[in-house]
């Protein structure tokens, strides 16, 4: 099939953010139907070892998923409209929501509107989910590999990283037991090009958080951006394995909103589209509304777009820095094997 052009990507792109309710599991099977399925921009192994990569990083992995395959299409611009479009549609729902909270209390009406949207997607998600799972799970140690994770995470309640570690670490290790060769792949991009990638998106991600600190007279953007950035770095698990972390210094250390607020805001994230990290949105959004003592909707405006900027940015950062290595590490037997052990416990 012959490549798009940018344009026509997004429309597509457009179309995955908008409709990627019900959490992880169900937008990357839905990312696999459009991108695999139907316009077959990637091949299934492509899609697979793509997949298990971004499960390591730190971060929303749907959404960086989204990223790599817009890059693997067209560069550093086809990566940012990917994985900006994935996260935009749900962004300014959660933020008219929050405002809405904020100024009336609860919005039930509302979570029962987006509740129908969400069962009305999920027929398409299931059926994407199970065509990824006979793509994905092809031998019997990878069907071992996904009904030992799943009794791990709801039967143990273990961490979804330490699932992953060990997934990754059995694969390695069973190739090991393997004597068939390496397959030949070069590396596209060379270490000082890495080097400048790493450095102008840290940059990217400091620049305005340091101007704002420096210039802004309230100093509660400054923290949100420094307090998410840290967040960012530690989101391994996604949303519900950090909640607990961000629970404990928003709520109980800064005291940006009570724990009940905290739970409502997750449950709009888990009724809207767009990753469940943009929980942190809702509470950014009420920390810098209320930072003055009132209600300032243009501070809470500001402090919601801070928060994704400290949210989102690393996760550009990560992804254009690995994108390149992603086909080098499958054409290795033994790291080969870890991706898809890893692929197999998602």
């Amino acid at each position: 099939m012959p490549q798009p052009s940018l344009m026509q990507t997004l429309p597509i792109w457009a179309r995955i953010g908008m409709l990627s309710f019900g959490g992880p599991a169900a937008q990357i099977a839905l990312m696999h139907r459009v991108i695999v399925d139907e316009q077959k921009w990637m091949r299934e192994r492509e899609y697979l070892n793509a997949l298990a990569f971004c499960m390591l990083l730190p971060g929303p992995e749907a959404m960086q998923l989204a990223t790599y395959s817009g890059w693997r299409l067209h560069g550093i611009r086809g990566g940012l409209a990917a994985g900006l479009l994935f996260v935009l549609p749900g962004a300014a729902v959660i933020l008219a929501l929050a405002a809405i909270y904020l100024l009336y209390g609860d919005v039930p009406w509302l979570q029962a509107l987006f509740l129908g949207i969400k069962a009305a997607v999920l027929v398409i998600v299931l059926e994407a989910l199970l065509r990824v799972t006979k793509r994905s799970l092809t031998q019997t140690r990878h069907w071992l590999i996904a009904g030992l994770s799943f009794f791990s995470l709801f039967c143990l309640s273990l961490p979804f990283p330490l699932v992953i570690l060990v997934a990754g670490i059995y694969g390695f290790w069973f190739a090991s037991l393997e004597h068939s060769p390496n397959r030949d792949a070069k590396v596209d991009v060379s270490p000082l090009r890495s080097l400048a990638t790493i450095l102008i998106w840290l940059l990217i991600w400091w620049a305005p958080i340091l101007v704002v600190a420096h210039f802004a007279e309230s100093g509660v953007l400054a923290e949100i951006g420094i307090f998410f950035s840290k967040l960012a770095t530690v989101t391994f698990g996604g949303a519900y394995a950090v909640l607990a972390y961000m629970a404990q210094d928003a709520v109980e250390a800064k005291h940006w909103l009570s724990a009940t607020e905290m739970m409502d805001g997750l449950g709009l994230a888990e009724t809207t589209p767009g990753p469940l990290i943009l929980v942190t949105e809702f509470v950014g959004f009420l920390a810098g509304a209320r930072a003055s003592g009132g209600l300032d909707l243009e501070a809470g405006l500001a402090a919601a777009g801070m928060t994704l900027w400290a949210t989102f940015a690393p996760c550009f950062l990560w992804v254009f820095t690995g994108a390149p290595y992603i086909e080098w590490i499958a054409s290795k037997r033994r790291l080969s094997a870890a991706l898809a052990a890893i692929s197999a416990a998602v």
